[in-house]
Order: C-alpha cells, then structure tokens, then sequence
C-alpha cells in the first residue's frame, strides 16, 4: 500500500512538472482574456430589459412601405367607395391636393366587414365584399403615398348585438336599440374587447398604418336607462365606483387593452370622441373621459363639427354659422386639456364638410370651400395642423386649400 502511496505521489509530481513546463505565461495570459470574454457574454445576456420597449425584428410588418406625412390632412371613405368606382375621384382628390390620408372603413357602422377575409376567418359571417381586392388597394395606396388609416367602428354593432343578445343591452327580454334602430354591444364585456381588436388586427396585417377606433362609448343618453335596461357588467360588477365612473373606467381599459394588444403590429391607435368631452371633466352616460383616453392614444380625434354643438356652445348663438369661430374656441379647450397631460397625444379633429338641414327651417349655411377653408385655419391658428374631412357620402368640396 505504501508502495502504492509513494507511486502515486511521483507521478503528480511528475503531472505539475509538465504542466508548469509547458504552461507559459503568455498561455496563460491567453486563457484569462477567453475567461473575460466570455464572463462579459454572460453578464450582457442578463442585463434587465424593458420588456414594453419596442424591437422592430420583433414586430410585425407587411410587404407596403409608407412614411408618416408631414401632418395628417385626410378624407373618410367608406368601404363601398373605397372598392367602387367613387375610389378613382377620391384618390385623384387626394394626389392633385394637399391632403395625403385616408380613413378607410374595415368595421363599419352596422358591424360589417368592409372586405373578405381569409377562409377560416371568425368573421366571414360579418364580412361584405365592398373591397373585393383589398392587396390591390393597399398597392394603389402605397404607389402614391396615400397614408392607410383603418376605421373600426367598436361598440355600436347591431349584427353581434342581434347575434350576441348577451353580450348588448336588453329591454324587456329583446335586444335594445336607438330611435335609429341601432344597437350597441356592451362595454363591460372583454368578449366585446377582443372581438373588436382581433378586426383591428386583420386590418394592421393588411398593412394599415393606423387603427381608428370609432364609438369607444357606451349608447347615448346611457345615464337615463342604465338602471331600466338588462345588461352585465362583468368584472366591473363589484366596483366600489358609480355608474357614470364605472362605465368611464370600462371605456378607458378598453382603449388601453387595444394599445397594448396592437404594440406587436408597430401601428398607431387613435380614437374618435365627441368634442364636447374636452370641455367637461367626463360625458355622464357614454363614458368619455378626454383626458385618459388621451393618455392612452397615440392620436385623439375630436368630432368637432360645428352642426354638432348646442346653441351658445362657447357663447356662439348658432355654432353651424361660423365654423371659423367655433373650431378656434374648442382648440383654446383642447390645448389647455392636452397640454397639462405629460404624454399628449397626436391632436387630429374630424373637420365638417357637408350641410345639416336639419338644424334649419329654411336653407341651411352652405358648408364650400369658405368654410372648409375657415375651419382649418382655426385650427392651425391654434397650432393644430392635422385634421381630417367627414362627409358621410365622400363628395368632398372641389378646389378648397388645404394648407391655407
């Protein structure tokens, strides 16, 4: 055993001789600076991240190439004109002027689809073929630079509410509707949420640069049947809050759902509000509170039309009269609001471009060039310079300027 021990002894002294012999110092030199190098890998790959930050290799991206316009001056076109032969005038109007942008409907006012989808889509039961080739248009768009906003109507959806009778607003046992026969979906509901965006969704992938939300709102005049109608409220049902803030919160955490949904798609979400929001701390029944939805936006759009205040809005006798006066005192409104935010968003109210009858008994105020022209000069007097033109039928005034 002793034998055995000495033996043992030799040859590890035998094993340090070498290893000393032939390990040199500029060997060893050599293994320390692979040592450091790859300590210094190791500690780059467990540095913190920002997970919300956005990587582009990790986003989302389509075959289309646009470029943010100086300022957004666009034009709302429906699915019918935008796969009909009104898309040639409308596309003409655009190139040979000023304006660079168009809102297109993908999700519109009845809670259609603007366009086919793929086969084995969801929404195939919704879907229209209003644009029969939307690749095409998305190509003609790109070829002249006409930047794709996509507008997605939300909430007022009478197919899934007749569909869904769960997921809307009842009234003694049938789905409620308006006095236009128009029915809305319920707000409070997440199944709602995520119906809504997957269509956001189908739109960025078609290479929209924009998703629009329209009516982010509970119905009309909510706060004078929200006690009467049958309705759920969901994960809000047990909220310490009351009805107007319970149903302000609904709407928020919706638009904040849409944002964080949609990051992966590297496209902006705005959304359409009613103007007169920004002049009160929020509205009591539909659940707009201007100032969190904007914090939680890229772009706000302001439904500022003059035919759509109230007499003496503003101390203006007739708002419908003088758009010029209108549009600058709601801007002194909206810059105070957006200015005291610390993210503000993108400001690009929805401008009139079309008449309202209904508001006179005789001839209404001709709404031309003069009073395009005045609205947008309010606007850019107050240091708005986006904005966008609403006409419910796309006939847009000829030879107005844009960037007067």
């Amino acid at each position: 055993m002793e034998q055995n021990h000495v033996r043992s002894i030799k040859i590890i002294g035998i094993f340090l001789l070498l290893l000393t012999i032939f390990t040199t110092p500029q060997a060893v030199q050599a293994d320390s600076v692979v040592l450091a190098k790859l300590h210094k890998l190791r500690m780059s790959k467990i540095e913190p991240i920002d997970v919300e930050q956005k990587f582009s290799r990790y986003m989302f991206s389509t075959d289309y190439d646009f470029s943010y316009p100086d300022a957004v001056r666009g034009i709302y076109v429906t699915g019918n004109s935008a796969g009909g032969a009104r898309f040639e005038s409308l596309l003409d109007l655009v190139e040979h002027s000023d304006l660079n942008a168009m809102v297109i409907d993908i999700k519109e006012d009845h809670g259609n689809l603007t366009f086919v989808p793929e086969k084995g889509s969801p929404f195939t039961d919704i879907a229209t073929n209003y644009i029969n080739d939307p690749k095409q248009m998305m190509k003609t768009l790109e070829e002249k630079q006409i930047y794709p906003i996509a507008r997605v109507v939300v909430f007022k959806d009478t197919n899934l509410a007749k569909a869904r009778p769960d997921l809307s607003f009842k009234e003694n046992g049938k789905v409620w509707v308006n006095r236009r026969g128009e029915a809305f979906v319920n707000p409070f509901l997440k199944e709602v949420w995520e119906y809504n965006v997957e269509i956001a969704k189908l739109a960025a992938r078609m290479g929209f640069k924009e998703i629009q939300f329209d009516y982010v709102r509970f119905p009309e005049g909510f706060e004078t049947r929200d006690e009467r109608l049958e309705y759920t409220e969901g994960t809000y049902k047990n909220s310490k809050l009351d009805n107007v803030q319970r149903r302000v919160e609904a709407v928020t955490d919706f638009v904040k759902f849409a944002k964080k949904e949609l990051a992966y798609y590297d496209v902006d979400v705005s959304v359409d509000i009613f103007g007169y929001a920004a002049t009160i701390p929020e509205t009591p029944g539909i659940g707009q509170n201007f100032s969190k939805i904007a914090e939680n936006v890229d772009v706000i759009s302001s439904m500022i039309y003059p035919s759509h205040w109230g007499n003496n809005y503003f101390g203006i006798p007739m708002p419908d009269k003088e758009p010029y006066r209108l549009v600058a005192e709601y801007a002194k409104v909206e810059n105070d609001v957006l200015g005291k935010l610390d993210n503000p968003p993108i400001s690009r109210p929805w401008l009139q471009d079309f008449e309202a009858p209904w508001l006179y008994n005789g001839s209404p105020t001709k709404y031309g060039k003069d009073e395009v022209e005045a609205q947008i000069k309010a606007l850019k007097e107050n240091g708005i310079d986006e904005y966008l033109l609403w006409n419910a039928g796309n006939i847009y005034t000829k030879n107005v300027d844009y960037k007067p």
